[in-house]
């Protein structure tokens, strides 16, 4: 089906500015925001309708949340079940059969001896708490003197103490700098367009970046470094694809010097790039994966790490008496019964309606689709992987991200949602959209592109 953009005209938005003084939005310009709203009314398969009644196109799947569409009956259905048999329960010192169910369903997802998952509430907490769990385990292993940390240049971890520290984004590090960890170096980041401008897929160059861990393990002494942290696909910073053996080369470095290896598959995780996990689609099993958005596609608050056992059974293992806590750390809403359901119904119709297979279908679409538009007006660079793909834009003089605002707001006028970030336009459209809604995406992107440089 193709996206229906006849609908759209100017819109006068005056008539909403009046109801918008208390809330506080997050990563937001709230100022500009009051001036050109954007607020969403409904939400059904793969469209969200905004208070203007304008239908539009979910480009983005939500907030790389919900890649299942909006509305299916069956999350609707067992989040009422579940509510009408417990709303709650503890998550201290008791838990519900379907929490354990739903750890035990998302290890099979997971490469083999990642077989303990601890759950949180969203990805930024999943990875404060993998942090902890590496600080707990090198020291119950008798060597504490591992704390430091390695992130990579232009990574998002969350919102988060660690994740700000650990994370590479600097307008997310400048006003919080006196609270973040000590201790936290960073890898470059990957992206060079003098060297992988327009790549499909992984670039051919780059994988000798990964040797800068070598020389920080130099630096610090590998006595000294508790666990390295990425992204295997850099998601909000704008679909940054890791080049060919960069990933193999760090998980190498890792295993040599005993260092923890952690991906941050928030984003990536549940098919994103056409796999379960990224661990899954470049060969590399980490120590630990961080997920959450796609676990319940976005309808409740859901998070987690997956762990190796043997992070488990050393820290588990040196708890002294078995009445005491071994790690004292976790959520009121750890496990949460309707989380809990919800998740489970996810990954039922991730496997009844074999979603991976669609995701296979829709890499190749999209990537055809958005490698079509190389050449046009303002556009510096396209890249892509999975079910994602990102454009970088020439940004207007002086006035950093106003091109990318510009363009989010004439793609809603077209009856399309994308992603921004600066002057980068990110799509990761739904795993249910059809490939006739995915070629129509970025061919009316295509006609916003055309009209914005002209």
């Amino acid at each position: 089906m193709k996206i229906e953009t006849s609908q759209f005209s100017k819109i006068d938005t005056k008539h909403c500015q009046d109801d918008m003084q208390a809330y506080w939005m997050p990563y937001t310009p709230n100022r500009y925001f009051r001036k050109n709203p954007k607020v969403m009314a409904s939400a059904k398969g793969v469209y969200y309708t905004d208070d203007h009644g304008r239908k539009l196109f979910d480009g983005a799947s939500g907030l790389w949340t919900s890649p299942l569409g909006h509305g299916d009956p069956r999350i609707i259905e067992a989040i009422q079940k579940q509510y009408q048999t417990m709303d709650y329960v503890p998550a201290f010192q008791m838990a519900s059969k379907e929490t354990f169910r739903l750890a035990n369903r998302i290890t099979q997802y997971a490469p083999a001896d990642l077989g303990k998952v601890f759950f949180v509430n969203s990805g930024s907490e999943a990875v404060d708490t993998a942090l902890k769990m590496a600080i707990a385990y090198h020291r119950a292993r008798g060597e504490s003197s591992r704390t430091r940390m390695i992130g990579r240049e232009r990574a998002y971890h969350g919102g988060c103490v660690g994740g700000i520290s650990v994370g590479g984004i600097p307008t997310n590090r400048k006003m919080f700098s006196p609270m973040m960890m000590p201790g936290v170096d960073h890898l470059p980041h990957t992206l060079n367009l003098s060297q992988m401008a327009f790549s499909r897929g992984q670039p051919t160059w780059g994988a000798h970046l990964a040797d800068d861990l070598e020389r920080l393990v130099a630096l610090h002494d590998a006595s000294n470094i508790a666990a390295v942290i990425l992204e295997p696909v850099q998601g909000s910073t704008g679909v940054i694809v890791p080049p060919v053996g960069y990933l193999e080369k760090i998980r190498e470095i890792c295993t040599k010097h005993g260092i923890l290896l952690i991906f941050d598959e928030v984003i990536t995780g549940f098919g994103r790039l056409a796999a379960n996990f990224g661990a899954d689609r470049f060969g590399v099993k980490p120590d630990m994966i961080t997920f959450a958005k796609a676990i319940t596609n976005g309808v409740i608050p859901m998070g987690g790490i997956i762990a190796h056992n043997d992070i488990y059974e050393t820290i588990t293992g040196s708890g002294g008496q078995e009445q005491l806590i071994e790690f004292f750390h976790g959520f009121t809403y750890s496990g949460h019964p309707l989380a809990t359901a919800a998740a489970h119904a996810c990954l039922d119709i991730f496997e009844d309606d074999d979603i991976l297979a669609r995701t296979k279908v829709l890499e190749q679409v999209l990537g055809d689709a958005v490698h079509s538009l190389k050449g046009m007006p303002g556009i510096l660079d396209i890249r892509n992987c999975g079910v994602s793909a990102a454009f970088d834009l020439e940004p207007i003089a002086g006035k950093p991200g106003l091109r990318g605002m510009q363009v989010l707001e004439s793609c809603i006028e077209h009856g399309i949602l994308v992603r921004i970030t600066g002057d980068t336009i990110a799509m990761g459209p739904p795993f249910v959209a059809t490939a006739e809604e995915v070629q129509s995406l970025v061919e009316t992107f295509g006609r916003v592109i055309q009209k914005s440089f002209n």
